[in-house]
């Protein structure tokens, strides 16, 4: 029994040392990419892209994330000065909450090979967000963006005025954390349809909540 025990102690010890020399990220000290666990509240107003990025940084630190991160939320604008999703969240790799791997560059992400997931796209605390078939479905994840990430062309509202708006006129585009659903890409993480307008009830209509995708640029 003696032996045993000192065997389970030194395979938790080897664990614990190998989660701290940042092989196998276990905690979210080394989270570097989350699904916003709440929105700020007042639907697609998220008070532009500095206002996004804030709450993501709070969120982060919220969970006890690594303090010395730049958190960016994958949201892209338009008009003069527009900016892409996938041109404002860094390099890569990134980790979830949970050490899983979800992509290891901006291109893997946006491949067909990524391992987002309703599983693997979770909250900055580690919790999976209720999707499609839940009592509560929370799948429609803001981001203004195409499939590659881009800003999307056109005449229509896309961002919720470059997500300074509430009203119930504009729209959106977003995608389905779970990879399923309605819409034109359906499966698509990062944009599968517009919403039905910009206010937090408009959002949770269409299944959503004013959640948004986080990304650590290191």
């Amino acid at each position: 029994m003696r032996d045993r025990i000192i065997l389970a102690a030194a395979g938790v010890l080897a664990t614990l040392a190998l989660g701290a020399s940042g092989n196998v990220p276990l905690t979210q000290d080394s989270m570097t990419f989350f699904l916003t666990s709440r929105g700020p509240g007042d639907g697609a107003n998220l008070g532009g892209l500095e206002g996004a990025d804030a709450h993501c940084a709070a969120l982060a630190v919220e969970a006890g994330a690594d303090a010395g991160l730049t958190w960016r939320a994958y949201l892209s604008t338009t008009g003069d000065g527009g900016v892409n999703a996938r041109d404002r969240i860094g390099s890569g790799p990134w980790h979830n909450a949970n050490g899983v791997l979800v992509a290891e560059n901006v291109a893997h992400l946006h491949s067909d090979d990524n391992d987002l997931s309703k599983e693997n796209s979770i909250s900055e605390s580690g919790d999976v967000i209720s999707g499609r078939g839940d009592d509560v479905n929370r799948h429609d994840i803001i981001t203004g963006s195409t499939m590659d990430g881009m800003a999307a062309m056109g005449d229509g509202d896309s961002t919720c005025s470059n997500w300074m708006s509430n009203s119930s006129d504009g729209s959106a585009l977003v995608g389905h954390h779970d990879r399923i659903g309605g819409g034109d890409n359906p499966t698509s993480w990062n944009s599968a349809h517009g919403s039905r307008g910009c206010g937090q009830s408009d959002l949770r209509g269409t299944g959503g909540d004013g959640l948004f995708y986080c990304f650590a640029t290191r």
